[in-house]
């Protein structure tokens, strides 16, 4: 039992030397390359770069032991900094003091609200998020990310805004102020950090940049040409700290934070289980993984830090670094703590360009233009949906934009359940087999019986589509239509609505002298025919097992009805 609340208890006795290896390397790995992020994160959150620190030390050491994924690397990443960024700065914090303390509570209220949906098994809610959403809210991000950070790769003013309008208008103003000391210094950092993998893909080429970045500033005396730099960092261990528990602060940080809470989980669980994929030796827990995110939360509020999550790139790096075990996050945390005691001074002349220059090159990647031309080709509703999500996103924000993607998913849900798919079958050759007659040639339609299959549940919603399609068909067979064959194998329930419906349109098919049948209902909904009366009403003897049943039934039916008519005939003729 303790095992499924502390995952660290299944993998940690059974530890062994190939994995500290293993666990070791990647430790160090994602540890280097957390120091540039985190400190790049951290501003692109408007906080001070240390606390980007802050929140890979406790944070990291409290997913290891809760965490169900063995390679996911938590910590601040671009998506998350810049709604904390949004959510906060619409608040309007008067001093920084008053902005950290905002951005305790945001992580304080997203690991309360992770939590919770954990211990009450709320893991599903992220499945009202499809794929096309998430692509088109993600690309729409980024790129608001990406012009977010040019007021540091310019040297400009440039006003906190998450709509591309008021983004792009005050760039257009402010263009002819552009700094070109530190536009050189961003670029280069830009083509270092992009490119310099090519020279070895395990090249830490964002704490190279930093260095380079340092060093260059500081031996050619920078500063004084006008290069912004980080300035002094703290060092010494993040010191406890404590979230607001203001009413008013919490309802104001409620949106931002509900949303960080979804988002967050949404990508972190996301790239654990594609990794999960590659490794057969555990399974990810989606509440789980919402009781370990939660936690990692609540203590990046307490230890001054702000809101986590699982990254993509990290976590690749981290299961290509070796990582076996969860150890590897905590060999990251120990990492970050010694730069913390003895490593912070070095980075007072590092430039803010080459910060931003990190986050710019990470969230290059998170732009998926591929999705969008493969929806285009492949599913023309989906593309829709993802670009109606980018738009939203890009116009009128970050929370806009996730709240658009929900009801539009939901939406689109709704909408496809109403119109659910209907095939007309026809018969294959020489066997007792029926297939929808719009993907298959050469079936056999016979102009007397109607066989159609519905997909999806019948229900209050799409009754109407369901008998609208049906009439159609019915009027396309005219006169000659004697019998309805309905193939419910793929009726998974039937709701109150749809049983009073079905006796009214039972009762009219029979009133039009048609026989009706049914074919393979499955228990549950033949469950349900019987407690409504359906079964008396459309007869058991009319409820079958196959398609060809119902045919041999409707055909046996009208041969003893042919007989019995020229019985009468004959009689007739004969009283005559």
């Amino acid at each position: 039992m303790l095992k499924r609340f502390f995952p660290i208890l299944d993998w940690l006795p059974k530890y062994t030397q190939a994995q500290l290896q293993g666990d070791l390397s990647a430790g160090l790995t994602v540890g280097v390359m957390l120091i540039p992020q985190g400190m790049a994160y951290a501003m692109l959150a408007g906080l001070e770069p240390i606390h980007g620190l802050y929140a890979v030390t406790i944070p990291l050491i409290a997913y290891a032991i809760l965490g169900t994924s063995r390679q996911l690397a938590v910590g601040p990443v671009a998506m998350v900094s810049l709604l904390t960024a949004a959510g906060i700065g619409a608040l309007q914090p008067a001093t920084p003091e008053m902005y950290l303390l905002y951005a305790l509570t945001a992580a304080f209220l997203v690991g309360v609200f992770q939590l919770a949906m954990g211990i009450f098994r709320l893991g599903f809610l992220v499945n009202f998020l499809s794929h096309p959403v998430i692509s088109g809210f993600t690309s729409a991000a980024a790129i608001i990310i990406g012009l977010s950070q040019l007021k540091h790769l310019l040297r400009i003013d440039l006003p906190k805004s998450e709509h591309i309008q008021e983004m792009m208008l005050a760039l257009a103003k402010n263009i002819g102020n552009t700094h070109l000391l530190t536009l050189g210094i961003g670029l280069v950092a830009i083509v270092v950090i992009k490119y310099g993998k090519k020279i070895h893909k395990s090249l830490p080429t964002s704490l190279i940049t930093v260095m380079l970045g340092i060093l260059t500033v500081w031996g050619l005396n920078l500063t004084e040409q006008g290069i912004k730099i980080v300035g002094e960092v703290p060092s010494g261990l993040p010191g406890l700290s404590a979230p607001s528990f203001d009413p008013a602060v919490w309802k104001s940080l409620l949106s931002v934070a509900l949303t960080i809470s979804l988002v967050g989980f949404m990508e972190s669980f996301a790239v654990a289980k594609a990794i999960q994929a590659k490794h057969k030796n555990y399974q990810v827990d989606a509440n789980q993984e919402l009781i370990a995110l939660g936690t990692a939360n609540l203590s990046a509020a307490f230890f001054q830090g702000y809101p986590i999550t699982g990254g993509f790139s990290r976590t690749a790096v981290n299961d290509q670094a070796g990582a076996k075990t969860g150890m590897a996050s905590i060999f990251s945390a120990i990492l970050i703590v010694l730069t913390l005691l003895f490593l912070t001074p070095l980075f007072y002349f590092l430039p803010n360009a080459v910060l931003a220059a990190v986050v710019i090159v990470a969230v290059i990647g998170l732009i998926d233009y591929k999705e969008a031309v493969h929806l285009w080709k492949e599913d023309r509703s989906d593309f829709w949906m993802l670009i109606a999500t980018f738009v939203v996103t890009l116009t009128m924000g970050i929370e806009t934009g996730i709240g658009a993607g929900v009801v539009l998913s939901l939406a689109m849900v709704v909408y496809r359940s109403t119109r659910p798919h209907i095939a007309v079958l026809g018969k294959v050759p020489n066997s007792d087999f029926y297939r929808n007659i719009q993907r298959f040639d050469n079936l056999e339609q016979r102009k007397d019986i109607l066989i159609l299959r519905m997909d999806g549940p019948l229900y209050f919603a799409n009754l109407n589509y369901f008998k609208e399609q049906l009439a159609n068909q019915m009027a396309i067979h005219g006169e000659a239509l004697k019998a309805i064959v309905i193939n419910a194998d793929s009726i998974s329930h039937v709701d109150s609505s749809a049983v009073h419906a079905l006796k009214d349109w039972v009762i009219d098919i029979q009133n039009q002298g048609l026989q009706l049948y049914f074919t393979s209902l499955i228990g549950p909904v033949r469950d349900i025919f019987a407690k409504s009366g359906l079964v008396e009403l459309i007869g058991a003897n009319n409820l079958v097992m196959s398609d060809q049943q119902a045919v041999d039934h409707f055909d046996d039916a009208d041969n003893v009805s042919n007989q019995s008519q020229q019985y009468k005939d004959y009689a007739l003729q004969s009283n005559g």
